[in-house]
Order: C-alpha cells, then sequence, then structure tokens
C-alpha cells in the first residue's frame, strides 16, 4: 500500500489534486491505514488515466463519464472513443479557426498602406463591399 505523497510523484500529481479527485467523486475514497489515505497499484493506475484524461483537455466531467458513464465491463476502448469524440469536433474546429487566423495574418503582412488609418478605412471599405454582395 502506498501513502498519497507516493502515488502523487507517480502519477504526476500533488497530493491536495488527489484528494480534490476524492471529494469529487471522481476517484473512489481511498482506503485509511491509522487515519491515513493508503493506495494500491489498481489506484495508481486510475489516477494515471485521469491524469491522462486531464492532459489531453477533459473536463471533471468527462472524466467522470470516463470512469463511471458505462455499463461495467465496457471496455477502456470504447469509453475513450465515445468520450473522445467530442473533444476531436472541437479541436477540428480549433484548427480551422487558427488556420484561417494564420491566412489573416499573412496577408495583412503584404498590407501596402501607408498608415494604419489608411489600413483601417481600406478593411472598412471591403467589409462594406463584402456585406452589399
Amino acid at each position: 500500500m502506498l501513502t498519497i505523497s507516493e502515488v502523487g510523484r507517480r502519477v504526476g500529481l500533488r497530493p491536495s489534486a488527489i484528494r480534490y479527485y476524492e471529494q469529487i467523486g471522481v476517484v473512489p475514497a481511498a482506503h485509511r491505514v491509522g487515519g491515513q489515505r493508503r493506495y494500491d497499484e489498481a489506484d495508481v493506475h486510475r489516477l494515471a488515466a485521469l491524469q491522462r484524461a486531464r492532459q489531453i483537455g477533459f473536463t471533471l466531467d468527462d472524466i467522470r463519464q470516463l470512469f463511471s458513464g458505462f455499463r461495467r465491463g465496457t471496455p477502456a476502448a470504447e469509453r475513450w472513443n465515445e468520450v473522445s469524440q467530442a473533444k476531436i469536433a472541437a479541436l477540428e474546429a480549433l484548427i480551422q479557426d487558427m488556420k484561417a487566423r494564420q491566412q489573416v495574418l499573412q496577408e495583412q503582412g503584404k498590407c501596402r498602406c501607408a498608415s494604419l488609418e489608411e489600413c483601417g478605412k481600406r478593411l472598412l471599405e471591403k467589409q462594406c463591399e463584402d456585406t452589399v454582395r
């Protein structure tokens, strides 16, 4: 059985984070020995999976669903896949947004205006032209 500090070092979490995850019910409460939390390898593995989920952007609600939102015996791959679908769609939208911003930045760098005021004027005129069409 491991202490909370030992578990924290192994999975890269502060003990306070582990206690918090227990408090909000994302992970089950630890066994106690002499009043101190003790963890077995299964607890360590669960916290490592939780830490991985946090690192790739899962919210606490996503993590709850991952661990508790499926029938008992549902394979890990099925769980990860289902919970990941919304994240993948959001990332794809973000990537498209970033590509569009990159394009605008590249085009803006080709500006031939003499001043920012002239640039602003041309931007407004173009915006007006776009809305009229």
